[in-house]
């Protein structure tokens, strides 16, 4: 905890007035919007971006956007993963643009599907691959799926994990070891013990404690933890958990949807990982709404065979929309011509700049902080070492802190995830936009720690 908290609100202050004095225009349009939306926003979580109101967008390329207020940014946030290929992305675009005109969703396959599933085995090795509207969806039916060919309730999740908004996945731990909801659980449906079972990140003995019960169907994880701060896997982490499934009869699930920063193929290919199925999403159609999970052959045969044709539309797996052809042609551009092989190298020198520069930062003004890299994405947390948990990541967050350096950097034009200290690198984000981060982080710090 940042122990001068006088300084800090003084700051504080400074930075909401030069806030206030730049984005007039932004503040007329809230205002305006705030009549017919909560808070002024589409969805309440925006509120949370530092400042008395959101900056309002006009129009992004690349890895800037400009705003209503004439103030153009680097974006370091893109989407929180969702624009990670850059804004507008032009084969996207084009190809999304040719299908709309071409009708948007029909409840049909169209050719673009089995090119983008044969994309998405091809980098994962997975072979069978269905699509969604997101990696929340992709998510729920592959717990749906685990539930049924195990004939188990429970779900097992990483104690901080991040699902999207999967209900089984907003449980942690509680001082006596019991399962409660998250702080902050919008009305849970059902006590969150009835549904779940959680263990720390890099916890082995409690991970096989667990699953040695016979009462988990499936182990829903990320390669790495990435919404509470970066957090990495422990040596023999991995292993220890593909064992104790194959134990067990236990379904293993990773979820690539932020790790996809890691590499073409995510951890999964990276660092050869044997899940039973994985999870993708956000930046896979280049911006519009997509997800996708992919099964081994032996998963994805038990599900198939597990249900009748008569019931497969309305067994809680699909939508409407799920897998429309826009979406699908935009997953086609986007793995094929956008977030290629050879577009990593060069998002991923641009985290290890960033990291370099934070580093230096704290390193100079003797901050108490580390930061973390997972390929192109890299964060910064208020520890002076790694943490090896969410509990550790998440009892050193300082939300004041947070805001001051996040409402800092937007006063300069740098957008930072609103939700953590993460910054993550397109195709399009150049060095000179990573020195600017360095600069203000720079400027940043030495106001704390002067």
């Amino acid at each position: 905890m940042f122990e001068d908290r006088a300084l800090l609100a003084r700051l504080w202050r400074e930075e909401i007035d030069r806030f206030r004095d730049t984005h007039r225009e932004s503040e007329r349009l809230w205002r305006e919007a705030s009549a017919h939306m909560p808070d002024g926003v589409p969805m309440l979580w925006m509120a949370k971006w530092p400042g008395p109101w959101p900056v309002f967008v006009e129009r992004a390329d690349g890895a800037h956007f400009r705003s209503v207020d004439g103030i153009d940014h680097i974006d370091l946030c893109l989407g929180d993963t969702g624009a990670m290929v850059g804004h507008a992305p032009a084969a996207a675009v084009a190809a999304i643009t040719e299908q709309l005109q071409r009708g948007s969703t029909f409840m049909l396959p169209t050719v673009d599907a089995s090119a983008a599933a044969a994309l998405l085995a091809g980098r994962f090795g997975l072979p069978s691959w269905q699509f969604t509207l997101s990696a929340t969806d992709a998510n729920r039916a592959l717990l749906r799926y685990a539930r049924q060919v195990t004939g188990r309730r429970k779900v097992l999740v990483i104690d901080y994990c991040y699902h999207g908004s999967v209900d089984e996945a907003f449980a942690t731990l509680a001082e006596d070891g019991a399962v409660v909801p998250r702080r902050g659980n919008i009305g849970p449906p059902v006590p969150l013990a009835e549904t779940t079972v959680v263990v720390p990140f890099n916890d082995v003995p409690a991970l096989e404690a667990a699953l040695a019960t016979g009462e988990v169907a499936v182990v829903l994880a990320e390669p790495a933890m990435t919404n509470i701060g970066i957090v990495l896997p422990q040596p023999g982490w991995h292993d220890a958990v593909r064992a104790a499934c194959d134990r067990t009869g236990t379904v293993l699930i990773l979820d690539e949807t932020h790790t996809l920063c890691a590499g073409p193929g995510g951890m999964v290919a990276r660092d050869g990982l044997r899940p039973d199925a994985v999870v993708v999403g956000k930046t896979i159609a280049g911006g519009i709404p997509a997800g996708a999970y992919g099964m081994t052959a032996e998963f994805a045969e038990r599900a198939r065979t597990s249900l009748e044709l008569e019931d497969i539309d309305v067994g809680g797996v699909g939508g409407t929309l799920a897998g429309n052809a826009v979406s699908l042609a935009g997953i086609r551009a986007t793995l094929s011509e956008v977030l290629t092989a050879d577009a990593y190298p060069a998002m991923i020198e641009r985290a290890a700049e960033w990291t370099a520069g934070v580093q230096s930062a704290i390193d100079r003004h003797g901050a108490p902080w580390q930061v973390t890299q997972l390929g192109a994405r890299a964060e910064y947390s208020f520890l002076p070492r790694p943490p090896r948990d969410g509990r550790e990541a998440a009892e050193a967050d300082d939300f004041e802190l947070q805001q001051y350096l996040h409402l800092h950097a937007l006063n300069r034009g740098i957008l930072l995830t609103p939700f953590h200290n993460m910054a993550l690198m397109s195709p399009a984000t150049t060095a000179a936009d990573v020195a600017a981060h360095t600069a203000a982080f720079g400027e940043a710090v030495a106001s704390l720690y002067a």
